[in-house]
């Protein structure tokens, strides 16, 4: 048994939804690239598998029928479908857009199957996490919903509690809709708040529908939540909700557009605290379901400096041959990746660790993350059986 599979093929590129589109299919080819040059491919806990066919009966698992059908018309004819969210500015219509999403989900099933039948502990796909994407609509770059399709998988495979993890500056709100009346599937998204940022969604009122009251816990940080802060508020939340579900496996996004040089979000949270946080999800997934993880990738438009850079010490981790954060970058992936962008690239990995202040030293109200962080706590922890203020 491999520690890590890696689900990759060259067809992920071609879920492309044009130029200038942030969406670009180049931050997936320089983080493989990445992974390449650290000689990631060359480890042994590492196993790079290729991409299983996808069906449509697999995407029906999230997806209403209607509207796979109207993907495909809309991939047929090139006209849009706007009530479904097609041919919209963040969603084009292109050739082969069905072929292209169905793929990420096939990627994301195949490595929730592995993990959960013991083919690899931990299983990633850097081109997953559409994490927007509702049963019968395309939002937000996403077409189909990967994420959502690897935790029914688990589910369909016995899996009886599965968390799903969002660390995406953007709320998960299409995983959660997909789940909202299940009790068995834990979502659990730390994002910007919704009042500033696209998709308005993910009040920490929000905890899930009457059958699964608490099984969506929103953690909304206000802009320009820095790393510190930041990881106190996923070390406040986090580990506790996991320990209290105690899920069989973990499905988790790690979209990097929480960043401060991203263009599509305002918080400002380092390389260096992403992995942090990555690190505790595996850690997590270790001491509460036997290494069950699948790790996704997701949004982050910064294509030079950040994405690949993070998702490259994702799968790293996933291997169990971590990158300290000041790793050099190799200087052939740095010379490809500037003459890709025409971008100077970074020359190490992050910077150093950070240095923050965790949940038990006190809550401060005068600072507006406490204030984030006590609200979700207050709406879910005493559903859960914790105390909002103590635990």
């Amino acid at each position: 048994m491999s520690v890590a599979r890696l689900l990759w093929s060259p067809e992920l590129l071609t879920y492309d939804f044009g130029p200038g589109h942030p969406m670009a299919p180049a931050r997936l080819d320089l983080t493989f690239r990445l992974a390449d040059a650290f000689g990631l491919f060359d480890e042994p806990s590492l196993e790079v598998v290729r991409i299983p066919p996808s069906t449509d009966d697999l995407v029906r698992t999230v997806h209403d029928g209607d509207y796979v059908a109207a993907v495909r018309r809309a991939d047929r004819t090139g006209e849009p479908d706007l009530v479904r969210g097609l041919g919209t500015e963040d969603n084009p219509v292109f050739a082969g857009m069905h072929e292209a999403a169905s793929r990420l989900v096939s990627a994301s099933v195949a490595a929730a199957e592995a993990t959960w039948t013991g083919a690899a502990e931990h299983a990633v796909n850097i081109a997953g996490g559409m994490h927007h994407a509702r049963r019968a609509a395309a939002s937000g770059f996403c077409l189909y919903n990967d994420a959502a399709a690897a935790v029914q998988r688990l589910l369909d495979l016995g899996a009886r509690r599965v968390a799903y993890v969002d660390l995406d500056a953007h709320h998960g709100d299409g995983v959660e809709s997909i789940f909202w009346d299940d009790p068995r599937v834990l979502t659990v998204s730390v994002h910007q708040d919704g009042r500033s940022l696209f998709p308005g969604t993910g009040n920490p009122a929000d905890t899930g529908g009457t059958a699964a009251d608490c099984t969506a816990v929103n953690v909304a940080l206000p802009p320009r939540t820095d790393s510190a802060r930041w990881l106190r508020a996923v070390d406040a939340i986090l580990p506790l909700v996991l320990r209290e579900f105690r899920p069989d496996a973990i499905v988790s996004q790690h979209g990097t557009d929480a960043h401060g040089n991203d263009p599509m979000a305002d918080l400002n949270v380092g390389i260096d605290a992403q992995l942090t946080a990555a690190s505790w999800v595996h850690d997590l997934a270790h001491e509460l379901c036997e290494g069950r993880w699948v790790a996704l990738g997701g949004g982050g438009y910064a294509v030079v400096d950040v994405v690949p850079l993070v998702w490259t010490a994702l799968v790293a981790l996933a291997a169990h041959v971590p990158l300290a954060p000041a790793t050099p970058l190799p200087e052939v992936w740095r010379t490809a990746a500037e003459e890709m962008s025409g971008l100077t690239p970074a020359r190490a990995l992050g910077k150093a660790p950070v240095v923050w202040r965790p949940w038990s030293e006190g809550y401060d109200p005068s600072d507006a993350v406490d204030r984030a962080v006590l609200a979700t706590r207050r709406h879910v922890f005493p559903g859960l059986g914790l105390d909002p203020f103590l635990d």
